[in-house]
């Protein structure tokens, strides 16, 4: 199913303005905390509505601005999963499972065999008569995935699903998240600040900055090649500095006071580049002069992680130290060691980026 979504909405602090399309299998909405991801989700359900623009799924409009049409929330049949799952906390298992149905099926025998049956399919055996508190946040989640799809909706808008679960409990749901989804025939719009969830989840994935969208493009575009800072910051990447055209296929870092070669395509009216930390490499200074896209750096700070080495350089000849012209640098503690015994001068190090690591950045 198709969910074409456009839509403005004055949040005070910002204006909401997305505007994206959805064609089955899962789109993530990737962005920080605070950027209208669940206004989003809640304009689509009908619980908040925008000050202007249009949404539609699969050719019924749930809301327009200027046709005057709003569509009720119990007329969109969408599936809107909260983060806290918004159980009743006085009812059972079995009575949450039949407030999605109620609306539905007023036939008692029809409506209790399709709960056995979406209890057996949700694992939840043995739990009709648990109420939310006697329920692990694994079953909880269960019980509210349940009882959306005891709704038929056309559309699953999940809202940050693991954002209240520890890591651990968070890896099984997402696994057996993953397989439902699977099985369901509509758009699945799945909400995150998470890189990691987005990427194992979602089939294509929409960034959200301040309110703005960006389009719709696959997951791993967006960490293999994103086109705005926005993205690549979403992404995971650490480096950063504000650029300027210098010539073909070259950019003069200004933070880094370095040109550099690239060989991606750069969007018109590029402001910065990235490069991520680990694409970053030492070499030898014996033979560094002279490469393209290596220069001799500083080394202001070196951080040991449990499974490798952070170390954070100044580029030479760079006099104001900020955050923009720090460069951190990800590697093995075996490279590292191996970079440190092999040079005289410890306080130093030569680095090289591969021109196709060289992200050129937009804005949104």
């Amino acid at each position: 199913m198709s969910l074409y979504v456009d839509i403005k909405k004055d949040l005070g602090d910002f204006v909401l303005e997305t505007k994206f399309e959805a064609d089955g299998g899962v789109t993530g909405i990737l962005g920080a905390s605070g950027c209208g991801k669940s206004m989003t989700l809640r304009c689509i359900a009908g619980i908040l509505r925008p000050d202007e623009g249009r949404i539609e799924l699969d050719g019924t409009v749930f809301f327009d601005h200027r046709e005057k049409i709003d569509l009720k929330p119990q007329q969109r049949h969408v599936g809107l999963l909260f983060q806290n799952y918004a159980l009743f906390p006085n009812m059972t298992v079995w009575q949450n499972l039949m407030t999605g149905l109620k609306p539905y099926e007023k036939d008692k025998k029809r409506a209790a065999a399709a709960i056995n049956t979406v209890m057996e399919r949700f694992c939840l055996d043995g739990l009709a008569g648990h109420k939310p508190s006697q329920l692990s946040g694994g079953q909880q989640q269960r019980v509210a995935l349940a009882r959306i799809f005891l709704s038929k909706p056309r559309v699953l808008l999940l809202d940050e699903p693991f954002s209240a679960l520890d890591d651990f409990l968070k890896w099984r749901l997402e696994l057996e998240l993953a397989s439902l989804l699977e099985g369901f025939e509509g758009s699945t719009l799945f909400v995150s600040h998470s890189r990691e969830e987005i990427y194992r989840v979602c089939d294509r994935v929409c960034v959200m900055e301040k309110g703005k969208s960006s389009p719709v493009i696959p997951v791993k575009q967006l960490f293999e090649a994103p086109r705005s800072k926005a993205a690549a910051v979403l992404s995971g990447c650490k480096n950063f500095s504000r650029a300027r055209p210098a010539g073909e296929k070259k950019v003069y870092a200004e933070d880094w006071g370095v040109v550099l070669g690239y060989t991606g395509e750069a969007p018109e009216g590029f402001s910065h580049i990235g490069v991520r930390s680990h694409y970053i490499h030492p070499v030898p200074s014996g033979s560094a002069a002279g490469q393209e896209n290596t220069f001799c750096c500083q080394v202001m700070r070196v951080v040991e992680d449990v499974f490798s080495i952070v170390v954070i350089l100044q580029p030479k000849g760079v006099t104001e130290e900020t955050e923009d012209t720090r460069i951190r640098v990800e590697m093995t503690k075996e490279s590292w060691q191996e970079s440190r015994c092999r040079e005289k001068t410890k306080d130093e190090m030569w680095i090289h980026m591969d021109a196709r690591d060289i992200m050129v950045l937009g804005s949104i």
